[in-house]
């Protein structure tokens, strides 16, 4: 997560700023020695929030509860934006081993809330094998029964047979019982 920096007190060097309260109400136009002695006189920082605003906006807050409340906003719209979509190649003759350490990638990556695109990929003349594409999604929803979500059936995309998973929510303890259990793979 990238830090931004915000003037505070004596580093604004705007001459009029916009001030808004320590309850989130507008205060009004005050010169900077003013806006400065009222973050004084309540006991708090003045930092400047946005800087590029004709006059700049200013507010009275304690600098390092405005740094946490800003971090919690970018966390929770992190989140909330999904995550992004990871991807993980199998091909249509894997073997037992690779599969399930695929299979643990995928749980990873929906753990931390992505989607995954599981992706088969065919080269050569095993494009002439195209079921065995559709064997390996069938066995990853296998796998992954209970803990994910489909969005669609497999699509083909040149030589590659895609589907996309995405995560199911679940509560904490759900999830710490699931991590307990060992993962039953079905044989490739």
């Amino acid at each position: 997560m990238e830090k931004k920096f915000y003037r505070i007190n004596q580093l604004i060097k705007s001459p009029k700023l916009r001030v808004i309260g320590d309850d989130g109400k507008q205060i009004g136009i005050l010169t900077l020695p003013e806006a400065f002695a009222k973050a004084k006189e309540s006991g708090l920082d003045l930092v400047e929030i946005a800087s590029t605003a004709k006059p700049p906006v200013a507010k009275i807050i304690d600098y390092k509860k405005f740094v946490y409340l800003e971090e919690k906003r970018a966390r929770k719209s992190k989140k909330s934006h999904g995550g992004d979509i990871k991807e993980v190649r199998f091909t249509p003759f894997i073997a037992q081993a690779d599969f399930e350490v695929r299979i643990k990638r995928v749980l990873r990556f929906l753990d931390e809330g992505n989607k995954v695109r599981v992706v088969v990929k065919f080269v050569g003349r095993q494009l002439t094998k195209k079921d065995f594409g559709y064997e390996i999604i069938r066995k990853v929803k296998i796998a992954l029964a209970g803990q994910c979500e489909f969005e669609s059936d497999p699509k083909w995309m040149g030589p590659n047979l895609i589907a996309t998973v995405t995560p199911i929510k679940k509560i904490e303890n759900e999830r710490n019982e699931t991590e307990n259990q060992k993962i039953d793979i079905p044989p490739v």
